[in-house]
């Protein structure tokens, strides 16, 4: 008669996986706009741009408009532009580098990776805009200065308030049409078709249908924007406006990218 010797049951100690922190997904999704060739080139030509646009206020402006909201404007302006292409980049780089793969295997959880972008896009923005404004009053005191008129801060916090707005909005704008195409071509396109043609289309639309006038604040993005951008946002009803195209053009968007971003396959 054989004994048969059963061994001692061992029990196997399993460690859950921790999520990856979102303030780590953030720091990564900056890394990548500023260590790919398209988002250090745009970062670039913000700063060049800005120095550009101060240095031509500087020449060119008659000394009545030396003040420090013309050198802001014309610092912020190649923003207004260049912001929304990084937003775009942001998101869609994941399928147009075909990095999606790693990317959503590392972090299965998709709506924390466009958390992550649109944190750090967010961020972005508000730091290419803080430059913007140093490189205005830099400009104001430098131009001022050369043209030996007085130093003219015209620029109250609201209207700063409102024009950092104006620029997130736009980025925001964006960052929605990168996430329901995620094809960077196809979204820089259509971001110029709705900034430039569609405003042009609907103020066609209100001439030739007066009951079209009044809804036309209520849908066109645009006109909002460039109320923010000249301060003139100031009563409840045009911020209402304001929310009215927000939910329109950015909130709507990126609900609707979402959904069919989590069913889409990664290649």
């Amino acid at each position: 008669m054989t004994a048969t010797i059963v061994a001692p049951a061992t029990t196997v100690a399993r460690r859950t996986a921790r999520p990856i922190p979102l303030t780590r997904l953030v720091m990564v999704e900056l890394r990548k706009m500023f260590t790919t060739r398209s988002g250090f080139w745009l970062l670039v030509s913000i700063a060049v741009l800005s120095l550009i646009a101060t240095a031509s206020v500087v020449v060119f402006a008659p000394d009545s408009d030396v003040t420090y909201e013309s050198f802001a404007r014309a610092s912020g302006f190649p923003m207004s532009v260049i912001l929304p292409m990084m937003a775009i980049l942001a998101v869609t780089s994941e399928w147009s580098q075909r990095s999606g793969l790693t990317t959503f295997t590392l972090v299965p959880n998709r709506r924390r990776v466009i958390d992550a972008k649109a944190i750090a896009t967010l961020l972005v923005g508000l730091g290419s805009v803080a430059i913007a404004f140093a490189a205005g009053a830099v400009g104001n005191v430098a131009g001022s200065a050369l043209a030996g008129v007085d130093t003219v801060w015209n620029v109250s916090a609201s209207m700063a308030l409102q024009v950092t707005l104006g620029n997130l909005v736009g980025m925001a704008v964006g960052f929605a049409l990168g996430v329901v195409l995620r094809n960077s071509p196809a979204a820089i396109v259509s971001y110029f078709v709705v900034s430039l043609v569609m405003p042009g289309i609907l103020g066609l639309l209100a001439q030739v249908r007066s009951w079209f006038e009044d809804l036309q604040p209520w849908i066109d993005w645009n006109e909002t924007q460039v109320a923010l951008f000249e301060g003139a946002t100031n009563t409840v009803r045009e911020w209402a406006m304001l929310g009215s195209t927000t939910m329109i053009w950015i909130v709507a968007p990126v609900v609707v990218g979402m959904l069919f971003l989590r069913r889409s396959e990664v290649r």
